[in-house]
């Protein structure tokens, strides 16, 4: 099979595309044809070696998330056939080829409203804003957000699932993509260049505040999120794409009786990753039938170009999702 290497820590050039032996199911694992992935900024601090774990191995294969077609089963699989179509999140890595394996509970049927061409940029983005908003971050109806890079793919996926479930959200974002958030319904769209975001979520709530932050900005983020975060109300650090640090009084977080609460999806053991799997499957996918939840693509390339994915998103020119058509049908 074709596939994606890291073969050393750099730049977008140290992506190759290589032949390597298809992998092999176990008996609790079905194979899969893989059809589109997606490119997230997990992939790439995996290049550049900075990702915990094995994932920044060099000859690793990149891509967190996939949509293809069963190729084959295990011996202990009983909830997909060869043929079905299937997506989900993939281990560290692995998303970057033509063949991947993945536990068959990991693996989500995929619904006829999304589509395979759509359904590799679905499953990172969208758990990973679920996971953090509604799961840890007790999101409810009538409840607002803040999300940080709310043009990125878990903010325009966050956007979507709070809309959907009754809840108003504040954003962040360039003024070029501004468009983007209230189009999917953002309440609130804050130019972060220009504009203070507490300042303006607190006039936006009257002074109270949001009851939940995702952010995967960190470094002077962290006191404004403080100040701007409702009594009781939890901040979710997914990601750290400010390299900066920042002294941090915690006494703002204790009189508010606050949490800030970090959180990876990749570094969890699969047997969570099933649990949080299944409980998205059966919670939120129905949502995709309706048409109420959907990844915004904002660019395809072929494996083969890779590289240039990486680039683009790097640039910070993306809004939205990065797709990587791997066997397009």
């Amino acid at each position: 099979m074709r596939a994606v290497v890291i073969t050393a820590h750099g730049g977008p050039e140290v992506l190759k595309v290589r032949e390597l032996p298809d992998p092999v199911p176990g008996p609790d694992e079905v194979l899969v044809d893989v059809v589109t992935t997606a490119v997230n900024r997990a992939d790439l601090i995996q290049r550049l070696g900075l990702y915990p774990g094995r994932a920044s191995v060099v000859g690793h294969i990149p891509g967190l998330e996939f949509a293809g077609r069963v190729a084959a089963a295990g011996d202990r699989v009983t909830e997909h056939a060869v043929g079905d179509p299937v997506m989900g999140l993939v281990g560290n890595g692995g998303g970057y080829a033509e063949r991947l394996t993945v536990h068959e509970r990991q693996a989500m049927a995929v619904p006829d409203a999304l589509g395979l061409d759509a359904a590799g940029a679905f499953s990172e983005v969208f758990i990973t804003a679920w996971d953090a908003l509604v799961r840890q971050g007790g999101l409810t109806s009538g409840r607002w957000a803040l999300v940080h890079a709310g043009a990125s793919g878990v903010g325009t996926a966050a956007i979507q699932i709070a809309k959907a479930m009754g809840a108003r959200i504040a954003v962040t974002a360039s003024a070029g993509k501004h468009h983007v958030c209230r189009a999917l319904g953002a309440d609130l769209v804050i130019d972060y260049s220009s504009e203070d975001f507490a300042e303006a979520v607190l006039s936006a709530t009257g002074g109270a505040g949001v009851d939940v932050v995702l952010d995967v900005v960190g470094g002077d983020y962290l006191p404004r999120n403080v100040s701007c975060l409702r009594i009781g109300g939890r901040i979710l650090q997914v990601g750290v794409m400010s390299n900066a640090s920042v002294a941090f009084n915690p006494l703002g977080l204790m009189s508010k009786r606050a949490a800030l609460i970090g959180t990876l999806l990749g570094s969890r053991p699969v047997e969570e990753k099933i649990a949080v799997t299944r409980q998205f499957a059966a919670e939120v996918l129905p949502h995709v039938a309706s048409c109420a939840l959907a990844p915004v693509i904002d660019s395809r390339f072929p494996l083969e170009e890779a590289p240039d994915a990486h680039e683009r998103m790097e640039a910070n020119l993306n809004a939205g999702k990065i797709v990587l058509d791997i066997n397009p049908e």
